[in-house]
């Protein structure tokens, strides 16, 4: 159980937000996100109060000042670094923070330059000690609006990205491909859906995927038409294909190892498996159980809070979509690129290998095990199907079966995808690995 509860969502200290000002809620979003590596989407739910204090157009642009500063913020630090002589001190997180929020409406929003910076001075003579840096930063927003144009003219496109990434990029997949990357992950995404059926309505204004699912501009959750029925729910369109490289699973037993938040249980559990999903963090265990309510699945699926190394029993199929990187997802969860290091790379290499390990012993002879990370990288995915090749001898490699996920079937019959990719014509997804195994004794 160490082993997953020292690679569990990173609840870092939650944003105490004070003040209505939508650039204070902002501020106090990105300081948490940027200095205390709390999860972005956590930090956007944890000022909700206080962005239910503003009108609803002041609370939307708090939420949008706060993610374009996390999407664009190696961007922010190579722009603020060409008109800084000196670095901030290293305790100076709200500067810095007010800064970077102030920074992203300069160079990537339509927002009044004055505004920008007006607030921003009020920010730091409001705030302890950073009436100090009032003047600095007055100083060096004022410069950025005078040389906005060649800023971005010459902006790098690997700035947004940490180095030892990028260069891991490069050396998996080429110049060429790490460049596509970076561009789309300056890029705010679309939501996906997917469906309890077919059956189900799609909402107005969608375009079809090919998994069953849907694609819509960014938008309101709550607000789109369906939601209260439950018939769908938020799922990216690559997370959408490893249950659907498991196969028909109609009437089967499926075990769904690592579950939360629930998309893959709810696919499973929709097409007509019995499904057990395990989730070792409670408070997830209960958001999936939940979802599971909110779409009607619930007497489909048995929510059990285990460690997944606790796995046992023997299923018709196992769906392994182990804990990783998610380097895939900087699209989405674009403080992931911050809040990982290099060297957490091969501290989850190795507990997928553990993880493939048990879940081969849930597999019943004749069953498919589906193996999963939302990881671009390949030590988390083609070179864990090396590992199950050569230590796993009970697995033999299966075909994927013909469907949505078979233009991203590569020659050595597993599946890829990249986040600069296009699916049924829509450019954009998460970088998934999946491969399909068959037990053979």
């Amino acid at each position: 159980m160490a082993q997953q509860n020292a690679h569990r969502r990173n609840r870092a200290r939650p944003p105490k937000t004070t003040g209505t000002d939508p650039r204070a809620i902002a501020t106090t979003i990105v300081d948490a996100v940027c200095e205390a590596h709390t999860p972005l989407a956590y930090a956007l739910e944890e000022v909700a109060p206080a962005a239910g204090r503003l009108e609803p157009r002041d609370a939307a642009l708090a939420r949008a000042i706060a993610r374009v500063t996390v999407r664009r913020r190696g961007d922010i630090d190579w722009c603020l670094s060409q008109l800084m002589t000196k670095k901030l001190p290293r305790k100076a997180n709200e500067v810095r923070a007010v800064l970077r929020m102030s920074a992203a409406q300069l160079l990537f929003m339509r927002q009044a330059d004055h505004a920008a910076v007006n607030t921003a001075v009020a920010l730091l003579k409001s705030k302890p000690g950073g009436a100090g840096f009032a003047g600095l930063a007055n100083a060096v927003l004022r410069r950025m609006v005078r040389e906005r144009d060649s800023l971005l003219a010459t902006l790098p496109l690997e700035a947004n990205t940490p180095a030892w990434l990028w260069s891991r990029w490069v050396a998996s997949w080429g110049a060429d491909a790490a460049a596509a990357l970076a561009a789309i992950h300056r890029e705010e995404p679309t939501l996906d859906l997917a469906f309890a059926g077919p059956d189900v309505p799609r909402p107005e204004g969608s375009v079809a995927l090919p998994t069953g699912g849907a694609r819509l501009p960014a938008s309101d959750v709550t607000a789109i038409d369906g939601y209260g029925e439950g018939g769908w729910w938020v799922q990216d369109a690559a997370a959408q294909l490893p249950a659907l490289v498991v196969g028909d699973v109609a009437g089967k037993r499926v075990l769904d190892m690592c579950a939360a938040p629930g998309g893959k249980t709810m696919q499973l559990a929709a097409a007509g498996a019995t499904v057990t999903a395990m989730e070792i963090d409670p408070d997830r265990a209960e958001r999936l159980r939940e979802n599971l309510a909110r779409t009607r699945l619930s007497d489909r699926v048995e929510v059990v809070v285990a460690d997944a190394m606790d796995a046992e029993g023997s299923f018709d199929a196992v769906l392994l979509d182990a804990p990783c990187s998610a380097t895939g997802t900087l699209r989405r969860q674009p403080d992931v690129a911050f809040s990982k290091s290099e060297k957490d790379i091969g501290l989850l290499a190795h507990l997928q290998k553990n993880l493939l390990r048990r879940a081969a012993e849930c597999v019943a002879p004749g069953g498919i095990l589906v193996y999963a990370t939302c990881s671009i990288e390949p030590d988390e995915g083609e070179r864990q199907v090396e590992f199950a090749r050569s230590a796993l001898p009970s697995l033999a490699l299966a075909p994927i079966p013909e469907g949505a996920a078979s233009p991203f079937v590569t020659a050595e019959g597993v599946m890829r995808t990249l986040p600069s990719m296009s699916i049924g014509g829509e450019r954009g997804l998460d970088g998934f690995f999946a491969a399909r195994f068959q037990r053979t004794a």
